[in-house]
């Protein structure tokens, strides 16, 4: 298929070359690190005396810079390490700025749930307490138990008074019966005519 003229073409475009933001970071904290220590002073310092060294007691045809213009090759190196270790001390702080930052976010957040949990426990401390308050003691409980068994043994000895009451009344009601069937009916016999007998006959 043949390409139309009024199609852009792809091939000519500049395309730029994909760096992973993330491994950049990382190669430039451990270079922020590294700059940081004091090794790296050390061999930074080992560095510019073997350079001055050798282009102050080298042969003329071996130096490659000059001590009479004050080592200018050495200051435009030196020049070029520190406007590159100042982006990266840079980056490596933001991202540790952004780690700092998540993590007081992730504090913030576990500050609440503690918070939160806290809370929750103290109110369910406080309806145990309550819950705790309303339990019948031992003692309460040997006190109800005590007022119910006089209450019990009142009732008891309440219904044995009554029962002897009863039981008197009953046999006085028995002993005046039979008194009555004994000597109430004094009258006399009568003969089979149903007439009383006379007496002296």
């Amino acid at each position: 298929m043949a390409e139309r003229l009024d199609t852009p073409s792809e091939g000519g475009r500049f395309r730029r070359p994909r760096v992973d933001p993330e491994f950049f970071g990382r190669v430039s904290e451990a270079i922020a690190r590294f700059i940081g220590t004091p090794r790296f002073l050390f061999y930074l310092t080992v560095f510019c005396v073997t350079w001055m060294l050798w282009n102050t007691l080298a042969p003329e045809q071996l130096r490659f810079d000059t001590a009479d213009l004050g080592f200018i090759a050495l200051t435009l190196m030196l020049s070029l390490q520190a406007s590159y270790a100042a982006p990266l001390i840079l980056l490596a702080q933001n991202r540790q700025d952004d780690r700092d930052r998540v993590s007081a976010e992730q504090d913030r957040q576990r500050a609440e749930r503690n918070l939160a949990d806290t809370e929750y426990l103290a109110r369910e401390m406080a309806s145990v307490r309550l819950a705790l308050g309303e339990v019948a003691t031992r003692d309460f409980v040997r006190s109800e138990l005590r007022g119910l068994l006089e209450d019990l043994v009142e009732e008891r000895e309440q219904r044995i008074r009554e029962l002897e009451l009863e039981i008197a009344q009953m046999t006085r009601d028995h002993q005046g019966e039979g008194s009555r069937d004994d000597g109430g009916d004094a009258r006399p016999p009568r003969d089979d005519a149903g007439s009383p007998p006379t007496m002296g006959a």
